[in-house]
């Protein structure tokens, strides 16, 4: 049965349970289409995830592949899944229009983001769309009928030129415009997420906020992403990578082992769930789930 996003995480979190779920993106390639639904998603099913999110292509470019993958997977696996939807290249009508037939579909959750221009650069509002994304949750929350989650950044959003905390604030008027629930950015120093929620619980913030995972697969793969957010690399995660050189088998070994620790320390200190960056592919994911005993 599809549900609301906040309604399993108050059951899971009623039945102190935590809630795994998984990211998927939208392949570029008809052979990357048929790996993702034959091989990606059968393998992923097997671990009972709660639910699943599929992103939205820079400046909305996957918008219709987007809506078509979730609602795929809700179809065939009886999966809860949340569809990305950006500010990028939109106009209000056009979000409007999106959200309908999203909502024709069956689609229940949407994670509402600013989302980042194609190419790289300063964001540019769109004439007649959302400059922010808090006014997109404000505009899911007013049509109704959608469990909406937005993005935390425990580091700071990079384009924050104000600091970490003033990000923070930003985050708290998201979900007091109506976020029923928060996935983070991609982390590799659990302080940081702790610092985060700290800061959000004491400002009376409620919803679940989420760590995000990403599970290292290679040493350039993850510089490249922290580049892109600005994540930063503990020294201890580096030192191992670095370890590891070129050889991305030992890379993806490294990256289980770090990621099985940091979730295990997340969980043990009262996170309600684990968010996957699976990149499109489930043994990562898996094994750390297996390390967990939450396979």
């Amino acid at each position: 049965m599809i549900q609301f996003i906040r309604d399993i995480h108050a059951a899971k979190n009623a039945a102190g349970q935590a809630v795994i779920s998984f990211e998927v993106f939208p392949p570029k390639t008809d052979e990357g289409d048929k790996n993702l639904f034959e091989r990606h998603i059968p393998e992923l099913m097997k671990l009972r995830p709660d639910f699943c999110s599929v992103t939205y292509g820079a400046g909305g470019s996957t918008r219709e592949k987007t809506i078509s993958i979730v609602d795929r997977i809700q179809r065939e696996h009886g999966l809860t899944a949340m569809m990305h939807l950006t500010c990028v290249n939109a106009t209000k009508a056009e979000l409007t229009a999106v959200l309908t037939e999203a909502r024709a579909r069956g689609i229940k959750n949407i994670l509402a983001l600013r989302g980042d221009p194609p190419g790289g650069g300063e964001f540019q509002p769109t004439p007649g769309g959302f400059e922010f994304s808090y006014r997109l949750v404000e505009h899911l929350r007013e049509l109704g009928g959608f469990s909406i989650g937005t993005a935390g950044f425990p580091e700071g959003h990079i384009a924050c030129k104000e600091g970490k905390r003033v990000d923070w604030d930003r985050l708290k008027a998201k979900i007091d415009s109506g976020a029923d629930f928060v996935v983070t950015q991609l982390f590799f120093d659990n302080a940081d997420f702790y610092a985060f929620r700290d800061y959000l619980t004491t400002r009376g913030v409620t919803v679940p906020l989420v760590p995000g995972i990403l599970p290292a697969m290679s040493g350039s793969q993850v510089k490249r992403f922290t580049a892109l957010c600005g994540a930063q690399l503990p020294a201890p995660f580096l030192a191992g990578l670095e370890k590891c050189g070129a050889d991305d088998a030992a890379a993806t070994e490294f990256g289980i082992e770090y990621a099985s620790a940091q979730c295990a320390d997340l969980l043990k200190n009262g996170a309600e769930g684990i968010h996957f960056y699976t990149l499109n592919k489930a043994h990562s994911t898996t094994r750390i789930l297996k390390n967990l005993r939450l396979a």
